[in-house]
C-alpha cells in the first residue's frame, strides 16, 4: 500500500521552486538519454546563471542549457504560453555572457560552444512534455 501511494505522489506536478528542480532533472535525464554527458548544474557567474552544462554526443562541443519549466494550460486551468517563450533579450544577453566567461574559466575556448533551451512542460497527471532546442541562440 505505501509503495503504490508514493507512487501516485510522485506523478503529482510539482510547483513553486521544486517546478524548476523537477524540470532541470528531467531536462538533464533527457540529455543524458540523447547522448550527452552532464559536466555541471547550476553554475554561477558575474552576470548569470548556466543550469546545465554538457559535452555534446559529439564529444568535443560545449554545451551551455537553459531549462524551462512550466504547468500546461490543462493544470493551470487557464491560458498559457510555451515555457521557451519567456527567453527575452536581457536572459539570452546574460546566458551569452556566462557562457563565454565560463569557456574561459574553464579553457574551453579552443571547443566549439553553443547554447541550447529544453523546454518541460508538466501536465496535471505528472507527466512532462520534453522540448530540446539545438543552438536555440
Amino acid at each position: 500500500m505505501i509503495g503504490w501511494l508514493k507512487r501516485v505522489l510522485r506523478l503529482a506536478p510539482p510547483s513553486g521552486r521544486a517546478l524548476g528542480a523537477a524540470g532541470e532533472r528531467v531536462a538533464a535525464r533527457f540529455l543524458r538519454r540523447a547522448g550527452y554527458r552532464l559536466v555541471a548544474r547550476n553554475v554561477a557567474v558575474r552576470g548569470g546563471e548556466v543550469d546545465l552544462i554538457c559535452v555534446a554526443p559529439d564529444r568535443w562541443t560545449i554545451v551551455f542549457v537553459e531549462v524551462k519549466t512550466r504547468l500546461s494550460h490543462e493544470s493551470t486551468g487557464r491560458p498559457t504560453h510555451a515555457p521557451e517563450v519567456n527567453l527575452d533579450a536581457r536572459k539570452r544577453a546574460a546566458m551569452v555572457r556566462a557562457a563565454r566567461a565560463l569557456a574561459r574559466a574553464r579553457r574551453w575556448t579552443d571547443r566549439p560552444l553553443r547554447i541550447d533551451v529544453v523546454a518541460v512542460e508538466w501536465s496535471r497527471a505528472g507527466e512532462h512534455v520534453v522540448r530540446h532546442h539545438v543552438g536555440a541562440f
